[in-house]
């Protein structure tokens, strides 16, 4: 059953008169409050004049609008008539991309889907970037202009796309990083990348969208799920929500990797997470010929034993432009199986046939020939790229066995691992197997889950308990951070290797002895 973000409620109200002075808001809460619980809705400042004017307007006999901002409900406006679609946008607030949902919250059927490119890139292509020019005189501002520019641009892409006006969306839930969230809310982000990395806010009220000069309906209910630290944001408590880790019996693990490596443990009784940098090299934001899991991305990656042919697959089956994460995390795994690479993850000349040249950095593989690719430009891998994966490939270990052996469960101990996001959807397990990314498990214990983040983000639109459900969870985990912990330190050490420097962590891995 739904009980979505955003509600309609028929009212048939008897009109005043002299034996009745009642006024005509409170006359409309009166009616309203059985549909309520009982409860009398509350009517903000900025909306009193205007639901008023409409109702005593329609001739107190309409459908009134009612947010539910998680205390009592609140009425925001009143239309003669039902409106035929209550609108509702879920975002991925994302540091690099915003993918976005339309949904009816009346019915949870999805309307439009679109993404944008996050404008706050020009300020700076990682966080830290955009922290530091936080920093200066306005630009804080800028950066928070960009994101409210980029929303709205979004909202408009879909508006457009379900034949709606953007004014006509009547709710928003935001999913992001914590930097993200305070980059749209225009709160100062100093604190977060300094110790002992406190945010300004983990779980912001609920807020109308006027507030924030959002060009959808502003009296839209803005809700925007709470973080848990400075590197665990809401887009997490989303992967939560989306997995279900929180309900399950068995204990489990989610990772998410994107501009950080996100990772949560535990199951209904407990939860323990942390997060680290390990996602750059992975989402294209290191490997010069790195980019998003889009059209003309390479996404997977073999190269024949015998001949060192290769054969790849790009998203959209286009002709190539670059490599994403996991097709950069196939070729790598490939290029080791065939002895082109060493254990270092560094060239080997002597084995390699000539795709292998020198370039102005060093050794480059090439990929995809000028002639095949889509710019008339190769798609090659350099030694350079290849460190920034090895640096992000142990990172990734490191954390996972970090926060696995805070709490003593061995990876043997986990019923399940929820990869989430893009590299979730296109990584292929056993291939980061190979690279010593991921623990040496059975194949079937990994579960992509698509992107989570929105897929939480579109719950809360629908769902009260799910917004019940998330609160509870910023309560119920515990995080570690990393920025201090010295073990993680030790484990990024070891995992420098492929697989690593203890191969009996990775039994099923050929181990090339001498290299």
């Amino acid at each position: 059953m739904l009980n979505p973000l955003v509600r309609v409620v028929a009212v048939v109200a008897p009109p005043p008169s002299l034996g009745d002075n009642t006024g005509d808001l409170d006359r409309l809460k009166k009616m309203l409050a059985p549909h309520l619980a009982g409860m009398l809705p509350m009517v903000p400042y900025p909306r009193l004049s205007k639901v008023a004017e409409r109702f005593r307007a329609a001739g107190f006999s309409g459908t009134a609008i009612i947010n539910d901002m998680m205390g009592s409900p609140v009425l925001v406006d009143f239309l003669p008539q039902l409106p035929p679609v209550l609108a509702g946008m879920a975002l991925d607030l994302g540091t690099t991309h915003l993918e976005a949902t339309l949904l009816d919250l009346s019915t949870g059927k999805v309307l439009a889907r679109a993404d944008l490119e996050n404008g706050q890139i020009g300020f700076g292509a990682d966080i830290l970037t955009r922290i530091h020019h936080a920093a200066r005189p306005e630009g804080l501002v800028e950066l928070h202009r960009a994101i409210i520019v980029s929303v709205n641009e979004l909202a408009a892409k879909l508006a457009g796309i379900s034949g709606l006006a953007v004014a006509e969306i009547r709710a928003l839930s935001v999913s992001g990083n914590t930097s993200m969230v305070h980059f749209f809310l225009n709160i100062n982000p100093y604190h977060l990348c300094r110790e002992p990395y406190i945010p300004m806010v983990n779980a912001p009220d609920p807020c109308l969208a006027g507030e924030l000069k959002l060009a959808i309906h502003p009296a839209a209910v803005v809700w925007i799920l709470p973080s848990v630290g400075s590197y665990f944001g809401g887009d997490l408590i989303s992967g939560v929500l989306a997995s279900g880790i929180d309900r399950q019996q068995e204990t489990c693990m989610l990772i998410d990797v994107g501009t950080n490596a996100e990772v949560i443990v535990g199951n209904r009784e407990w939860l323990i997470a942390c997060a680290g940098a390990a996602g750059p090299a992975l989402e294209g934001g290191v490997a010069r010929m790195g980019m998003r899991a889009g059209p003309g991305a390479i996404e997977h990656v073999r190269i024949d034993p015998d001949t060192g042919e290769i054969q790849y697959e790009t998203i959209g089956n286009t002709k190539p432009k670059g490599l994403c994460g996991s097709g950069l995390i196939d070729l790598v795994a490939e290029l080791y199986l065939t002895r082109q690479i060493d254990i270092r993850g560094k060239f080997r000349p002597q084995a390699a046939g000539d795709r292998l040249v020198q370039g102005n950095d060093g050794w480059q593989f090439v990929v995809v020939s000028s002639e095949d690719s889509a710019d008339g430009q190769p798609v090659v891998l350099g030694q350079v790229d290849l460190d920034a994966l090895m640096r992000s490939k142990a990172a990734m270990y490191a954390i996972l066995t970090t926060l696995t052996n805070q709490v003593g469960v061995a990876f043997a101990e986990l019923h399940r691992i929820y990869v989430a996001g893009a590299f979730g959807r296109h990584i292929s397990p056993r291939q980061a197997v190979v690279l010593g990314m991921l623990p040496d498990l059975p194949l079937a214990i990994y579960e992509p889950v698509g992107n989570s983040s929105l897929a939480g983000a579109e719950r809360i639109l629908l769902e009260r308990p799910a917004r019940e459900r998330c609160l509870e969870l910023v309560k119920k985990i515990t995080y570690i951070e990393l920025n201090v912990n010295h073990e993680f330190m030790l484990r990024f050490s070891g995992s420098r290797f492929i697989p690593h420097t203890d191969h009996a962590l990775f039994p099923s891995v050929p181990f090339f002895d001498g290299e």
